[in-house]
């Protein structure tokens, strides 16, 4: 009888080498060529074993990819479980989830990169994407919730104002690095501050410091 994927992800095997491991490598090789352009020998080669090192853990590639996404997606699922997320007024909830999102998101940098990259080409991909499309509809419902309670605008459809939240959080994984002191915390403040209160300044609002001419300069160069 063989083992199932429970059992393999569950053993640990050759000394120096467990599935978390075998999976961060994994992940850095899928996301720099490309799932479709990955083959068993590249994660072997890049590992420094053989390929049947590889399969002691998992049955083979398309395993691998499922349980890095999966990785990514049932962190966002337990954000959106969590007592902050399920109680009090639904804009307070949203924030909680974009914020928290945000910390998944620069925890698990490479894993949501992946996640983000699925094209629906494989079994374990169109899972992904059905997976991704009902925590959308989750984030919908709050923002329809917020709407109805009159704490967000509500001539903006819910499911448009869903996707266009996330696809601006989405979107730092294409830019952020963890550098520079620029926290998961940094990272939400700010893009609460535009997604939620928006980019035009108000005259009640403190005035920031004038920039220092001599420290000018675009922070993407930075």
């Amino acid at each position: 009888m063989t083992d199932g994927p429970a059992e393999r992800a569950s053993r640990r095997g050759r000394p120096g080498y467990d599935l978390d491991s075998l999976l961060t490598v994994a992940v850095r090789v899928f996301n720099e060529r490309g799932y479709d352009g990955t083959s068993m020998e590249d994660l072997a080669s890049r590992l420094g074993i053989t390929k049947s090192a590889i399969y002691h853990h998992v049955a083979g590639k398309e395993e691998l990819l499922r349980l890095s996404v999966d990785r990514a997606l049932d962190q966002l699922f337990a954000v959106v479980n969590e007592p902050e997320a399920q109680r009090g007024p639904a804009i307070d909830r949203l924030e909680y989830v974009v914020r928290r999102s945000i910390a998944v998101l620069v925890d698990e940098l490479p894993f949501v990169t992946l996640l983000l990259r699925v094209r629906g080409n494989t079994a374990a991909e169109r899972r992904a994407l059905a997976r991704r499309r009902e925590f959308d509809r989750l984030v919908s419902d709050l923002v329809e919730r917020a709407e109805s309670e009159g704490s967000i605008r509500r001539d903006v459809d819910p499911a448009l104002t869903s996707r266009l939240l996330f696809g601006m959080l989405n979107s730092i994984i294409e830019w952020y690095r963890p550098r520079r002191g620029l926290t998961a915390v940094d990272l939400a403040d700010a893009f609460v501050k535009i997604a939620f209160d928006g980019l035009r300044s108000r005259p009640d609002a403190p005035l920031s410091p004038a920039p220092d001419p001599g420290q000018t300069g675009s922070p993407a160069g930075a």
